[in-house]
């Protein structure tokens, strides 16, 4: 008799864990706010180096390191792990410079238009077939973009740069042939020895911020960066893939939310009528979502 899986059904320990992500990230930019002062490149490379630790000593205590090992002896794995390592930096660099220059907003859009761009990506990439509701949904997220860029003048580069950094770290990572925890680990081993030559170079040109109280809140980017990701990856195992949905629209809320009332970004203009165009294309987008949750909840019921 086959374990329930999150194909099957939600567990509570998955909603627990899920949520917890979620709502970490949530809060991610009050953390970034405190570090606004360092270039986005250190604190990255900060992010790398001190999420090492914690990857390693979770894989150790959940003995995987067999899995890690058998990774890197695979040319195939690294060459697939540099790509989503490659993306993932990408994605962190876009997202600390988002916080830190008064672009808050800007990263609330790129994670709420996220979902839309995988549906897009699979039908682009997988030759999968999208519903009405999906071509409505993703058709309005573009209109809100268009919107924003003729109030600009230009693309709002750092929601569009979030966007497709992480909707093809997801696409690539789903091709990673070892467990989520081992392949952050994998990743972050493998943007050490670039986040250590970087960090070298700082320390020799006198530019680097590792020093008084900057020490443990650089450190600390290795907490806020590895326990959300660990989290979820543990969470997402125990929750099928419409759950996850749905509870993936908590962080952006959270820091649209913090981007407004807590940093005093402006929402007028242009951002009046896009937001709540993405909103709406999020509401069509999970009615589906709901309905097959009820459903499956439903026949769960009666079985």
């Amino acid at each position: 008799m086959s374990q329930p899986g999150r194909e099957d059904t939600d567990t509570p320990q998955g909603l627990a864990f899920a949520i917890s992500a979620y709502v970490l990230w949530g809060f991610l930019p009050l953390y970034m706010k405190l570090v606004a002062h360092i270039p986005p490149a250190e604190v990255v490379a900060h992010r790398v180096l001190w999420s090492l630790p914690i990857a390693g000593l979770l894989l150790v205590i959940a003995g995987r390191t067999k899995d890690l090992r058998a990774a890197l002896k695979s040319p195939a794995t690294l060459a697939m792990a540099c790509v989503t390592a490659a993306l993932i930096s990408v994605n962190w660099g876009i997202y600390v410079w988002s916080i830190a220059s008064g672009h808050a907003l800007d990263a609330a859009l790129g994670y709420y238009i996220n979902p839309l761009f995988s549906v897009a990506l699979g039908a682009v990439l997988l030759r999968e077939s999208l519903t009405r509701a999906q071509l409505a949904a993703i058709a309005l997220a573009a209109a809100a973009v268009v919107v924003l860029t003729l109030e600009a003048g230009r693309l709002p580069w750092a929601a569009v740069g979030l966007t497709l950094s992480w909707g093809f770290y997801a696409f690539f990572k789903k091709k990673l042939p070892v467990g989520p925890n081992q392949g952050f680990m994998l990743e972050v081993l493998i943007l050490t020895p670039p986040a250590l030559g970087y960090l070298a170079y700082l320390s020799s040109q006198g530019g680097t911020h590792f020093s008084g109280s900057d020490v443990a809140l650089l450190m600390g980017c290795g907490v806020v960066t590895a326990v959300p990701l660990i989290v979820y990856a543990n969470g997402a195992k125990l929750l099928r893939l419409s759950t996850i949905g749905i509870l993936q629209y908590i962080a952006p809320t959270m820091i649209f939310l913090c981007a407004v009332f807590v940093f005093g970004e402006e929402f007028g203009g242009a951002r009046m009528i896009a937001f709540p165009m993405i909103w709406a294309a999020l509401v069509i987008y999970s009615i589906p979502l709901i309905r097959q949750l009820r459903g499956q909840s439903r026949s769960a019921s009666q079985s």
